[in-house]
């Protein structure tokens, strides 16, 4: 026997479901296009659930099936449900739907749980009044009325956008409307790889596309979007849950479900990790985590722009190595499902943790966490991100634990195989 093999740590293993953001936007260019699709793989949950139901309300036909979710789309042709749109607390699905409605006749009206009504929303709904659309919102914010007859298309300019789900909203419509699409993306782009992900899906389900790096984006009428089986692959966001407890346990985490080169850019933690001293191994179906030497020490600056969904995961790593973390390009997070800052600094700092916000992010001291009863605002990342605290130190209790249903219903039973 090789000596080596008594000394090595068993491998804990998970495996995530399909990507959130890849079944959203599949959802909606499914629901537009001609003909039938199978969307493979497609996460079933909260949020899922209530842009199918808002889709159902707009003429598609969706069901579940035993491989993932049936849509039979309307070719661009948008019924009206005369009553209001209620999306829970999905922000993408109110930004998408808010876009994809201006396609119909007629009023519609979308709106959602308080958190989602100070959720904001005003760039896209200017855009969309630059483009003739009688389309009104409160103080930036939901709920939204729309007074519609068709979308026109045309020239569009965002500025210092402060979520990437405006610019995916006008893309993935941008095939129905009366002259196409030509958006340019000027100042500060956050969450760019969100765009990329939409492009992605536009262009599987037969929409061209053309662009210039960042900047310039051109969608024409034609072709529009075409029915087809379609495969999720597993999410990256949710994937970082347990690349974190890898990072923290004595022993390898495998994630099933997800690759080294997802198109997600959430993948671009493990980057982060290694940086701090993990090692990452991968194979075709899965990515393993382990910190065999510990986590480096000292301080580190980390520009989150373009994960921002990582930084609740990136700070609790951060309260375990010691130097400073200092998180930066975040602003943004203060319009998520809760404010991601001040609850970050909040409940590290109930773990004896010295955390504080700045302008655009955090400044974490790292140290040695305590026990804490964590509040987690109604945020599945919050409550995920410190229930993989809880590994490694015990007496971390987590509140409103059913609040991970809105992206990862069967994250408690994973994270109780490690």
């Amino acid at each position: 026997m090789n000596p080596e093999a008594k000394l090595s740590k068993p491998v804990s293993s998970v495996k995530v479901p399909g990507s959130k953001s890849l079944t959203q936007r599949a959802l909606i260019a499914a629901a537009l296009a001609v003909g039938e699709s199978l969307i493979r793989g497609a996460l079933i949950a909260d949020d899922t659930l209530r842009l199918m139901e808002g889709l159902k309300q707009l003429g598609a036909q969706l069901e579940t099936v035993d491989n993932g979710i049936r849509v039979v789309g309307t070719s661009g042709v948008i019924a009206n449900p005369d009553h209001e749109i209620f999306l829970g607390n999905n922000g993408t699905a109110l930004r998408f739907l808010t876009a994809l409605v201006c396609l119909g006749r007629g009023m519609y009206v979308l709106t959602g749980e308080p958190r989602l009504l100070e959720r904001p929303v005003g760039p896209l709904v200017a855009a969309l009044k630059d483009m003739g659309v009688s389309i009104e919102c409160k103080n930036q914010c939901p709920p939204v009325t729309v007074s519609s007859n068709g979308l026109k298309g045309g020239q569009i300019t965002l500025t210092d956008i402060e979520s990437s789900q405006y610019v995916s909203a006008l893309l993935l419509c941008a095939p129905y409307t009366a002259k196409g699409i030509e958006l340019s993306l000027t100042g500060n782009i956050v969450s760019a790889p969100y765009i990329d992900l939409t492009v992605g899906v536009m262009k599987d389900f037969g929409a061209k596309i053309t662009q210039t790096d960042r900047q310039l984006y051109r969608v024409g009428t034609q072709p529009i979007y075409t029915g087809r089986n379609y495969e999720v692959e597993g999410d990256a966001s949710s994937a970082s849950y347990f690349f974190l407890a890898g990072a923290l346990l004595k022993r390898p985490v495998r994630v099933y479900g997800i690759r080294r080169d997802s198109v997600q850019g959430d993948i671009g933690l493990l980057d982060v990790l290694e940086k701090l001293g993990c090692r990452i191994e991968c194979g075709e179906t899965w990515v393993e985590v382990s910190a065999p030497g510990g986590l480096a020490a000292g301080d580190v600056t980390l520009d989150m722009g373009n994960m921002p969904d990582m930084v609740p995961t990136v700070g609790v790593l951060a309260a375990y190595r010691r130097g400073k973390t200092v998180i930066t390009n975040a602003a943004h997070l203060r319009i998520k499902e809760s404010n991601r800052l001040a609850a970050m600094a909040s409940e590290l700092g109930r773990m004896g943790i010295a955390a504080s916000e700045r302008p655009d992010g955090l400044i974490i001291e790292g140290g040695k966490p305590a026990a804490a009863n964590i509040e987690t605002y109604n945020d599945h990342r919050i409550a995920m991100s410190f229930a993989v605290a809880g590994l490694v130190t015990p007496g971390i209790a987590i509140a409103d634990k059913k609040c991970v249903d809105k992206s990862f219903p069967g994250f408690w039973r994973e994270l109780a195989k490690l």
